[in-house]
């Protein structure tokens, strides 16, 4: 693991809390009766994965904690961050420094192996969900203070692993061991493995409409996992437009959190919403390419 990053840097450990939570997530999966499932619990699991991944992860920790595309209340913004605790994804704020350690590096020339994308996907499995990150001076990535030190994220950070697990004593005293396992187990196991996937597959295929200048990722756009991912999937456009609520720029490129942020604005619970081709959002060193630049697994 030393060969995947500079000791100046920072440390790519095996971390044991993370790879039991996966573990713990994921193997409970393998005695859920498919045969039990009918409209209402798919239903149930639906509504809760939009409300935790679409509304909590996509644009509550995302587009609004990290990127800052919009303006809320603290109280909104506290609920936001909430839900993502419960998608079952991890520390948000590991996730806000994991966030901000790839940008930096991915926008540079000198990107480390670990941050690149230049391996296989049974490689970043197992970096992606089993190692951990620690870098050497945080100072360089200049992550807000007010992210850092606040006390919400603070505690959720210690916290979250707990909140996760009271609900699942909730859903099984409110209903029974299979329903437990697919609302909580099989949700954020989907969750998880998803999310992964969508990250690896959106920064080695596709297509993508920009070059981010001296930059090791520009990442590309996937109609299909844009829409199931609630817009993470036009990941090109992102990498382009940072500042950018809205991850979608062509009629095709359906992004469903964005309409929910239209929802949100209308009912005048986020404010100051920052949109690709309304605001100056775009990077200044993206540039936009005549043609598509294409990319398929047997190109690579």
């Amino acid at each position: 693991m030393n060969t995947l990053i500079d000791k100046n840097i920072g440390t790519v450990e095996f971390s044991s809390p993370k790879t039991l939570w996966l573990y713990f997530i994921l193997i409970p999966i393998l005695w859920i009766d498919y045969s039990k499932i009918d409209l209402k619990l798919s239903l149930i699991t639906f509504g809760i994965t939009c409300l935790t991944v679409c509304l909590g992860h996509s644009i509550g920790l995302h587009r609004g904690v990290i990127h800052k595309t919009y303006n809320t209340s603290r109280t909104f913004k506290n609920i936001l961050i909430y839900l993502f605790v419960l998608s079952g994804l991890g520390s948000p704020l590991n996730w806000i420094k994991l966030h901000y350690y790839r940008d930096y590096w991915q926008n540079r020339q000198d990107c480390p192996k670990y941050f690149a994308y230049k391996h296989t996907i049974i490689q970043d499995y197992w970096w992606n969900l089993h190692l951990q990150f620690t870098a050497k001076d945080i100072e360089r990535y200049t992550i807000p203070k007010e992210d850092l030190n606040d006390k919400w994220i603070l505690w959720l950070h210690k916290t979250w692993y707990l909140h996760n697990i009271f609900f699942m004593i909730i859903v099984y005293i409110l209903s029974d061991l299979n329903s437990l396992l697919v609302i909580m187990f099989l949700r954020i196991g989907i969750t998880i493995l998803g999310h992964w996937y969508i990250g690896f597959a959106t920064h080695k295929y596709g297509y993508s409409r920009f070059e981010i200048e001296h930059a090791n990722e520009s990442a590309y756009n996937d109609v299909i996992l844009g829409l199931i991912s609630f817009g993470e999937g036009f990941h090109n456009n992102h990498h382009a437009h940072p500042k950018s609520a809205k991850f979608s720029l062509k009629w095709y490129e359906i992004d469903l959190g964005w309409y929910l942020i239209l929802l949100l604005k209308r009912l005048k619970l986020i404010h100051n919403v920052q949109e690709a081709g309304v605001a100056n959002t775009k990077k200044q060193q993206a540039k936009k390419n005549n043609r598509f630049k294409w990319s398929f697994p047997w190109n690579q």
